[in-house]
């Protein structure tokens, strides 16, 4: 075994996420891997001639973060590709980036991107709305996705390359119409979508060097938050192709965990299902794990398509008795899960609604009495759970992916209270969670969330108030958690449930050398302070893969 350090750095407060040694001064790294973890007397003795030593000056180091759920394959597209704006923006500001957007393109060209806010759809949903788009798109067709990348806004020639029209409505998901004359407005929930999507594909959509291009830079734009791991959502054969690819090459800098997608309810994948599991292994390499499926069992809150155990507020369309719905039935997410796990496979399940929480706990719980002991699970987003369900996730052993970064007021949570009422104020129960035994894993869901940075989200979770200042006031203050929780939440508790803690999430002899360097202890100084620490560097299997300019 080697005894002699490659690398030493010292100097810095070093936060482990090791509860049996949480605290230390320096780290020894050789061939890729944590050699010793200790006093900088302890560790300088594994100096050798050729040992490059770096002094941090009281900076701190703390294990690479994981990041539970992202598509980062789709935000390196939007990107490098696409019209990309924020939530803040309105109506007019929306069709002015357009309209700057279609000057730059020859005739025909497709303008795709986001994200609109949740709480424009009102304002997006009439046939003067999408008018005024085919105007600033200047005959193009134009495909924009909200805030939760699950609904999109078309115009009129997005719309009739899709073959979607007031005498052909797809038979997926939700076509809103202008009651006015019955046309649709080009919003379009959860699979009404995928037509547009595909429409937009046939059209030449991306090359596998185009893929490659944005797997790349998400990973890079990730390495520079100081994320070393994460799980892709929702996996496709172009973003399993194109991570095989970069790591083949020595050019993949993180781990991945890889969800192959089950059913598609958003994005208009061409391989799903059964296909893409069978093929799954041909993208295995050294830091690809394509070890988890992801199933869609419902919506999101705010268009009504998830299901809640009470009803959802009254509106004209619903009435007041709607709890919404699941894309599977028991049996049917029965049916998947006992064949996943059969093939060892752990399974990402997307249940916002408290309702679909309860659906998959009820699956989890038959699938455990049959000898399914050691199959992960995950419930992605799980922002809504009956008090009851808490303990049963716990001793159904079901990790709490809670994505995106929605534990704080914001754009997100008024769109939720607009359908929910006061129940919205009750989301995100994290202090329950963990306080019952459960795995709270952090994950930013980005680009659904700006950005993917996990110093946001754990200064999120420890005041439960926006970190960027953005919305006032706090969201359940009750389920806050401590700045140490808020720390293994995006490290050791995220790796956990991705299968990787023999290979990263803390900083512990034998595993990969992956580190963030942070000018200053995040963890120990004011909680409102902790997004305003910088990266200094990142660093994954002992080489350095990003430095702050």
């Amino acid at each position: 075994m080697t005894t002699i350090a490659d690398l030493i750095l010292t100097g810095a407060t070093v936060r482990t996420a090791d509860r049996a040694n949480p605290l230390a001064e320096a780290i020894a790294v050789a061939d890729g891997r944590i050699l010793a973890v200790g006093t900088a007397a302890e560790v300088d003795a594994l100096r050798g001639r050729r040992t490059e030593v770096r002094d941090l000056g009281g900076a701190a180091v703390y294990p690479g973060f994981v990041d539970v759920h992202n598509h980062h394959a789709i935000a390196g597209v939007t990107e490098l590709f696409e019209l990309s704006f924020g939530t803040s923006l309105g109506l007019d500001e929306i069709l002015d980036l357009v309209r700057e957007r279609a000057a730059s393109l020859p005739e025909g060209s497709w303008i795709t991107g986001g994200s609109w806010a949740s709480t424009l759809m009102d304002e997006l949903n009439t046939t003067a709305a999408r008018e005024r788009l085919d105007e600033a798109a200047g005959g193009r067709p134009v495909m924009l996705s909200d805030d939760s990348h699950h609904n999109r806004w078309a115009n009129s020639a997005a719309l009739r390359l899709a073959g979607i029209s007031k005498d052909a409505i797809p038979d997926d998901g939700v076509t809103l119409v202008d009651p006015a004359d019955g046309e649709p407005t080009g919003v379009l929930l959860e699979a009404a979508g995928i037509l547009v999507a595909q429409a937009h594909a046939r059209d030449g959509g991306l090359s596998a060097e185009q893929h490659r291009q944005a797997s790349r830079r998400g990973v890079e734009l990730l390495n520079g938050f100081g994320v070393t791991a994460f799980q892709d959502a929702a996996a496709s054969l172009d973003i399993l192709g194109a991570l095989k690819s970069l790591d083949d090459a020595g050019e993949l800098n993180a781990w991945v965990v890889s969800s192959l997608t089950i059913n598609d309810e958003i994005f208009g994948y061409d391989t799903i299902g059964d296909a893409l599991i069978a093929r799954g292994e041909e993208f295995r390499t050294a830091h690809h794990r394509p070890d988890f499926v992801k199933i869609f069992l419902d919506g999101v809150p705010p268009a009504r398509t998830a299901l809640f155990i009470d009803p959802y507020l009254p509106d004209d369309v619903h009435g007041a008795h709607f709890h919404g719905t699941t894309t599977m039935s028991f049996d049917e997410l029965y049916d998947w899960l006992r064949r996943v796990a059969e093939r060892g496979l752990g399974a990402k399940v997307h249940a916002t609604g408290d309702g679909s929480a309860r659906l998959l706990l009820d699956v989890v719980e038959r699938l455990r009495s049959e000898g399914f002991t050691d199959t992960p699970f995950q419930i992605a987003h799980g922002q809504f759970l009956a008090d009851d369900d808490i303990r049963r996730l716990v001793d159904l052993r079901v990790s709490a992916d809670i994505s995106p970064f929605i534990w704080y007021p914001g754009v997100i949570p008024d769109a939720l209270a607009a359908v929910l009422g006061d129940r919205a104020e009750h989301s995100q129960p994290n202090r329950s969670i963990l306080d019952a035994g459960g795995v709270v894993a952090g994950g930013s869901d980005w680009p659904v969330v700006d950005s993917p940075n996990p110093l946001e989200g754990m200064q999120g979770l420890v005041t439960r108030a926006d970190p960027l200042g953005r919305a006032p006031g706090t969201l359940w203050l009750e389920q806050a958690i401590t700045a140490e929780e808020a720390l293994e939440v995006f490290t050791i508790n995220a790796a956990t449930a991705m299968g990787l803690t023999h290979e990263t999430g803390s900083i512990e002899v034998g595993k990969s050398a992956d580190l963030v360097v942070l000018d200053r202890d995040a963890v120990a100084g004011p909680a409102d302070r902790i997004i305003h620490t910088r990266v200094l560097s990142t660093w994954f299997a002992g080489r350095e893969v990003h430095t702050a300019g």
